[in-house]
């Protein structure tokens, strides 16, 4: 029993180190969005539902014993994920931050609410545990289900742009780390839901390596063009841009400078003719 605890305590601790680096994965996705000033491409349903998820592993925590690593990871789970989607409702165009908006409302305030007057209430003791147990396997079962929207996209547009290599690779590590946290513990609610995450990790990063191939082909296909077959066609409808007085200046100039080495070019050639006529004339 003490082995399995220390394996326990060991693959937490390996878990929270992971998970640390998993929630801080997504840092090149918005550091693009930050770029390119628009979440255009980008959703924000993975993000709100690891709010919550983290949220609800909180209470849960601390309606159990010995799961001080669930609480010390998971809150900072939602402190980074409060940044990021803060970070994305400022650069979400209207819509995209209206349904954002939505989320938040009914998950993290109506949702979490709820759940704590249910349990609260209507539940005593153990079943309180057991309860928001079912509910946090259910929403993590979310959190790892999420990603689903972008392998879709992947698949549609047979490109990776849009799904993070990093936060694939880490959340299976996760996975594993945490399903045998949970499996020592004998707590299922902790190891179930990361049986299907390492699943849907490892069908991201096989997605991954697939089309990044067949993107990387097009690409060097399209770096290839044939100059020599490029026709440039101008449209007549368009005025060209006014040229200042000083590009006229320079435009004259250079016309006089092509002028006079094409005259230098066919002096040259005339005296290097007369020589081979007059000995012909001889």
């Amino acid at each position: 029993m003490a082995i399995s605890g220390h394996w326990a305590f060991a693959f937490g601790v390996l878990g929270n180190i992971v998970s640390f680096i998993v929630f801080l994965s997504p840092l090149p996705t918005f550091y693009k969005i930050y770029k390119k000033k628009s979440t255009e491409g980008y959703q924000s349903i993975p993000y709100v539902i690891a709010l919550f998820s983290s949220m609800l592993w909180i209470y849960y925590a601390f309606l159990k014993t010995n799961t001080t690593l669930l609480i010390t990871i998971n809150s900072f789970g939602v402190f980074i994920e409060t940044i990021y989607v803060g970070f994305y409702l400022f650069y979400a165009p209207k819509k995209a931050r209206i349904q954002t908006v939505k989320m938040l409302f009914l998950t993290v305030v109506g949702g979490f609410g709820a759940i704590i007057l249910i349990a609260q209430f209507l539940f005593k003791g153990v079943a309180r545990g057991q309860v928001v147990g079912w509910v946090c396997l259910v929403f993590s079962l979310c959190v790892f289900v999420a990603p689903l929207c972008i392998v879709r996209k992947v698949i549609k547009t047979k490109s990776v742009e849009y799904m993070p290599l990093l936060l694939s690779v880490f959340l299976t590590l996760s996975a594993v780390m945490w399903f045998f946290y949970g499996l020592l513990l004998k707590d299922i609610n902790i190891a179930a839901p990361n049986i299907l995450g390492f699943i849907f990790g490892i069908l991201q990063i096989v997605l991954y390596v697939i089309y990044n191939k067949k993107e990387k082909h097009i690409l060097k296909e399209q770096n290839l063009p044939e100059l020599q077959n490029h026709v440039i066609i101008l449209d007549d409808n368009k005025k060209l841009p006014e040229l200042t007085e000083e590009q006229k200046i320079d435009i004259m100039k250079l016309s006089k400078l092509v002028s006079s080495l094409h005259e230098n070019a066919s002096a040259a050639a005339k005296e290097e003719n007369l020589p081979k006529l007059q000995s012909v004339q001889a």
